[in-house]
């Protein structure tokens, strides 16, 4: 889904947004209604106004009508009282408008009320047609019956009724005229609230029609609410508050030790973003907690290491301490018999004196063994002893050059190969007769692993600030199980079965007592095999000072 990939502030917007419209289509819904009530009551209010006019327009010309009538009786009786003097059988009487002008001035009067209340009723039409918007304003019919009343009016200007003595009501045609014209008027101004009044009836009907499509618009505008209403539930519960709960889920179960477990998310906003880093800072603790454990598994390797050289050493002291006396018995015991048997054998006569050889001979290679076997015992125990051997800047390549030269003597090796690879001199502060040690039992572990032929390649140089000195050979290799307990004590996988297994474990407490590292590396059996020597140029300065804070 394209808004998925939204940021969570588009998407508030967006949620915001619907909630918005939700509460403006409500609202609209709710004003249209109260606009539309008020309108109408505006408008009933505005055109009621108009029938108390309608009514007073009406009951002026009914007594305007009245009054016509009453002059029209008088007028009939006059007529009556003119016919019976002709006639010679009465006086006639002296007209009543010659003498009492009231009926004429109420009429005049009460038709002048007319005009005035019908002005009115024009100036309120005209004011209720400008404020009033809805059909109940439409004021067509009562315009045309006012056009209608004006031409009566018209008509009754017309007649001259006006005049500087008032209206003239002598007349039988006049006043029968004028009576009808005012019939007129009274038929006219009767249909002015009809059109009001057919107008309210409309409205009821219209009313109704609107009442009914308001409620119709009052309930889909409550439906679409509703559904946008829900739809922004859904919306916030799936951008949301979903992602929050599985990112809350995750994280517990990560907290609660499952570091395989990942968090995947369908969005592609923050919280994707959020999850993405959990997951990486995941994966990297797992790499350090694995990398922390396997030193942790290397360091406890090398400190079971140390305790079994340790423990080698401790036996290797005690058992040169229990072998020295003998030696020295045998040395001395030795001595003995050589001085007493020269005594004994200076009468012996001279034929005999080649046995007197051998047998000196015999005390003598005796005594050189003993003393042999002796040296040997004490440099056993010079190993086992704790303590930092005298060093000094020795030039490592001209060491193993050395080494390489006494290696080439001996007869087992004649038909094998060592070769130094050409560089220039390496000073390192070392103790050469352990150094010369390691580099020993390097050389001939490598002699021993190869074929007649072979060759073994060692390599000294400087990287920065370390010396490196590599044993390269070509040989049987090693396998993954052999490197593991290659520098265990008594481990050993010489052909034949020779070695005690202790040379390359000696070479490993000489290289960690320089601060350096030894590493074995093969590609696999029959491949070959190289060991790197790392040792420091310089000794540390915490080394230099303890052998002087002991002599202190």
């Amino acid at each position: 889904m394209l808004f998925s990939r939204w940021p969570i502030r588009n998407k508030l917007r967006l949620g915001l947004g619907i909630l918005a419209a939700s509460i403006l289509t409500l609202f609209g819904s709710a004003y249209y209604g109260l606009y539309a009530y008020r309108g109408l009551v505006k408008s009933i209010s505005a055109r009621s106004a108009e029938l108390p006019l309608a009514d007073q327009l009406r009951d002026y010309l009914a007594e305007l009508h009245e009054i016509l009538s009453q002059v029209e009786d008088r007028q009939q009786r006059l007529n009556e009282l003119a016919d019976t003097a002709v006639a010679g059988t009465a006086t006639p009487e002296q007209p009543v408008w010659d003498s009492d002008g009231l009926l004429r001035e109420k009429c005049r009067a009460q038709f002048d009320l007319f005009c005035q209340t019908l002005d009115q009723y024009r100036k309120m039409l005209d004011s209720n047609h400008r404020r009033t918007d809805l059909d109940i304003g439409d004021d067509t019919y009562e315009r045309q019956t006012l056009t209608k009343i004006d031409d009566v009016l018209a008509r009754i200007q017309q007649r001259d009724l006006h005049d500087p003595s008032g209206w003239r009501l002598d007349n039988d045609q006049e006043i029968g005229g004028l009576r009808k014209d005012v019939e007129t008027l009274r038929e006219r101004a009767a249909e002015l609230p009809t059109h009001l009044h057919e107008r309210f009836r409309e409205l009821a009907s219209e009313v109704r029609n609107e009442y009914r499509w308001a409620i119709s618009i009052a309930w889909s505008t409550a439906i679409l609410t509703t559904i946008l209403l829900i739809w922004a539930v859904q919306l916030f519960r799936k951008w949301i508050a979903r992602p929050l709960s599985t990112l809350v889920q995750g994280s517990r179960r990560v907290a609660a030790g499952q570091f395989d477990h990942r968090i995947h998310l369908e969005t592609d906003d923050e919280m994707r973003e959020l999850a993405d880093s959990m997951n990486a800072m995941t994966v990297r603790f797992q790499e350090i907690r694995d990398d922390l454990d396997c030193q942790v598994r290397e360091r406890t390797k090398q400190v079971v290491r140390s305790e079994q050289l340790a423990s080698v050493g401790f036996l290797a002291a005690g058992v040169a301490h229990e072998i020295n006396n003998p030696l020295a018995s045998i040395a001395m015991c030795s001595e003995s018999l050589e001085g007493r048997l020269t005594e004994l054998l200076d009468g012996v006569s001279d034929h005999r004196s080649e046995e007197r050889e051998v047998v000196r001979n015999y005390l003598e290679m005796i005594q050189n063994i003993a003393f042999r076997c002796k040296q040997i015992t004490e440099k056993l125990i010079d190993f086992s002893r704790m303590g930092d051997p005298e060093r000094h800047h020795t030039d490592l390549r001209e060491l193993v050059e050395g080494v390489i030269e006494m290696i080439r003597h001996l007869g087992k090796y004649q038909n094998k190969n060592v070769v130094l690879k050409e560089g220039v001199p390496v000073l390192a502060e070392v103790c050469p007769q352990e150094l010369k040690q390691v580099v020993l039992n390097l050389i001939t572990n490598g002699l021993d692993s190869i074929e007649p032929g072979g060759t073994v390649k060692v390599s000294v140089f400087v990287h920065r600030t370390e010396a490196h000195l590599i044993v390269e050979d070509d040989g049987c290799g090693m396998t993954e199980d052999v490197m593991r307990h290659l520098f265990e004590p008594f481990f050993t996988r010489r052909r034949g079965g020779q070695g005690t297994g202790l040379g390359l474990s000696i070479s490993y407490r000489i290289v960690e007592e320089h601060d350096g590292q030894i590493v074995a590396q093969s590609a696999g059996a029959g491949r070959g095999s190289t060991f790197t020597v790392v040792l420091p140029l310089r000794q540390p300065v915490a080394r230099k000072r303890k052998p002087e804070a002991v002599a202190a």
